[in-house]
Parts: structure tokens; sequence; C-alpha cells
């Protein structure tokens, strides 16, 4: 199993920043792929951002541009950086891995954090 603790939430101005961190632990052999989403009360979870071990990423177009994900590998931590921050920003961000047992992820198995609370007042 995997557990995911994140870090980095809180409240900031809109136009701020806030760099969030989700660091992976327990009994795992390879992670493939790490990200983040974000769900605000009523609506679907979005995805926000994702980067694979080899650093290839993706990024909602809502925040292409003023966000910036990244991987240690080492680490086994993703973070995100977002910049000029706006208040539809406002969510709980949640983190994920994917991983597997072994050296090659076929069929990654997905954990998740429990989410950090990220607010952006206007």
């Amino acid at each position: 199993q995997v557990q995911l603790v994140e870090s980095g939430g809180g409240l900031v101005q809109a136009g701020g920043s806030l760099r969030l961190s989700c660091a992976a632990s327990g009994s795992f052999f390879t992670i493939s792929a790490m990200g983040w989403y974000r769900q605000v009360p009523g609506k679907q979870r979005e995805l926000v951002a994702h980067i694979t071990n080899g650093g290839n990423t993706n990024y909602a177009d809502s925040v292409k541009g003023r966000s910036t994900v990244s991987i240690d590998n080492a680490k086994n931590t993703v973070y995100l950086q977002m910049n000029s921050l706006k208040p539809e920003d406002t969510a709980v961000y949640y983190c994920y891995a994917d991983w597997g047992e072994h050296t090659i992820v076929v069929v990654p198995i997905r954990s998740w954090g429990q989410g950090t609370q990220v607010t952006v007042s206007s």
C-alpha cells in the first residue's frame, strides 16, 4: 500500500503563489506517475496536472501557463507550483500516485492523498 501526505495548502490573495507537496511512502516498487486533482463542493473532481516518472507532463487548460508540476523520484514526492492564483482556483487539492509492485508498471494502482485546502481571496 501507498500512503500520500500533502502539504502546502492555505489562504492566499489573488495573484499570489503556493507550492503544494505530496510525499509517498509505504510498500511499493515503482511509482510510474503522480499528479493533482482538485474538487469544489458540488462539482466533479478535475485533473490539474499529471507527471510521469520520466518527466512527461500534462495540465488542465485552466492552469496551463500558471502552474508547474515536478517530481523528485528519489524522494517519491510530487510538487505543484501555482502562480498568479485566481479565486476560481479555490478547491481541495488531492494528490495521487500510480504505482506497482514490479519494475514495470503495466496496470497501475492509484492511491490518493487526504486533500489540502487552497483558498484564494479576491
